[in-house]
């Protein structure tokens, strides 16, 4: 239950990350939400290895969940915002 409650979280701080960190993204809403759903994941598997999530069922909260998504975010803007395509 706590991996699909991840997933759901995942999406809301999705979006609640884009409002946060506004400008023009290499992708569309789509990839925004998926980035919020593996900023879930990353904060729940670092919360795990820092010890702060003592039940393996335990969910990370929305605001670890919002910091892994920015950092997601972040990264995501670093990397694939700096592709050109050759004319």
């Amino acid at each position: 239950m706590g991996f699909l409650w991840t997933l759901i979280v995942g999406l809301i701080v999705g979006a609640i990350a884009k409002l946060l960190m506004p400008g023009k993204d290499p992708g569309g809403i789509i990839v925004t939400m998926l980035l919020g759903v593996a900023g879930a994941l990353l904060a729940g598997f670092v919360g795990r290895a820092l010890g702060f999530y003592s039940d393996p069922g335990q969910a990370p909260g929305i605001i670890a969940s919002i910091i892994g998504a920015m950092v997601l975010l972040l990264l995501y803007r670093l990397f694939v915002g700096r592709r050109t395509t050759v004319q």
